[in-house]
């Protein structure tokens, strides 16, 4: 049976609120963790990730106040805030899957140039020095720099970085297919009566 009535779009709409909600929780939690426990030393990583994780709940905070109390205002702007994410985060996993070595490449270059913490961060945990080339005459916190046996870092995170940018794609391309069915819900939801209100109140 096709879910056409106001409770089945009421429902469906706070369940998949509730879903962002705890989405959300995880990404806030998993970046707290990673912190806490040293994994992460980066604090825009980290304070980019609990940013993202915060405005989601935000969102979907706002958008199942507005179902459960059938709220025309705060269904309104939740449709076109959840309507704007989808078109960031679609274009975003497109890219992701579209990139080439080239550009791949590019980009890790970038990041890597961006921040210190950040290529401490990789040297770590990928036992590497540098990004393209090995300078035994600049310092590097990788234990394999101490006996003169690193490889550059570019070499062992391109192993993993199609594989990555596939996941990552992949992942946001569910959820921004997500995103539209809660546009769509909104929008439907919306324009339907509550059977228990005034039958002659007009939405």
């Amino acid at each position: 049976m096709v879910c056409g009535g106001f409770t089945c779009s009421k429902n469906s709409l706070c369940a998949l609120n509730i879903l962002y909600i705890m989405v959300s929780l995880l990404m806030i939690g998993i970046a707290a963790w990673g912190k806490w426990f040293g994994l992460i030393s980066s604090f825009q990583v980290v304070g980019g990730v609990i940013g993202v994780g915060i405005f989601l709940f935000l969102v979907a905070v706002v958008g199942l106040i507005g179902a459960l109390k059938h709220h025309q205002v705060l269904l309104f702007f939740y449709m076109i805030i959840l309507f704007m994410v989808f078109v960031v985060q679609f274009s975003v996993s497109s890219a992701c899957l579209a990139l080439n070595k080239e550009q791949q490449n590019n980009l890790l270059e970038v990041g890597w140039n961006t921040s210190d913490t950040t290529q401490r961060d990789v040297e770590n945990s990928l036992d590497c020095c540098g990004f393209a080339s090995v300078n035994y005459n600049e310092t590097c916190s990788a234990p394999c720099f101490y006996n003169s046996s690193c490889v550059s870092c570019v070499s062992k995170i391109q192993v993993h970085t199609e594989e990555v940018l596939r996941f990552v794609g992949g992942i946001g391309l569910f959820f921004s297919f997500s995103e539209i069915l809660g546009v769509w819900l909104t929008y439907r939801y919306r324009n339907q009566k509550d059977p228990r209100a005034n039958p002659s109140a007009f939405l």
